[in-house]
């Protein structure tokens, strides 16, 4: 089982256009429903995955479409 939130990365687009913030949201979700759920594979970007923002935590991720995926809660947005 994974567990993470989204840490203010998550917008509202509304007609192609970001709009607005919306809430964070913490997931939990079994890696095998979630590779079983996945509908779609971008093209891969660099990000950084370290909390301290260190050399180190920066890798290659494609963006990901997964149908019911598994929201455990919200909180604000900043």
């Amino acid at each position: 089982m994974y567990t993470g939130l989204t840490r203010d990365g998550t917008f509202l687009i509304e007609n192609g256009q970001v709009t607005k913030p919306v809430k964070n949201f913490r997931y939990n979700e079994s890696p095998i429903f979630f590779l079983n759920n996945l509908e779609a594979v971008g093209p891969a970007v660099r990000v950084n995955a370290s909390e301290n923002l260190g050399a180190g935590g920066a890798t290659w991720m494609p963006t990901l479409k997964v149908r019911e995926f598994t929201f455990s809660s919200l909180s604000d947005a900043v």
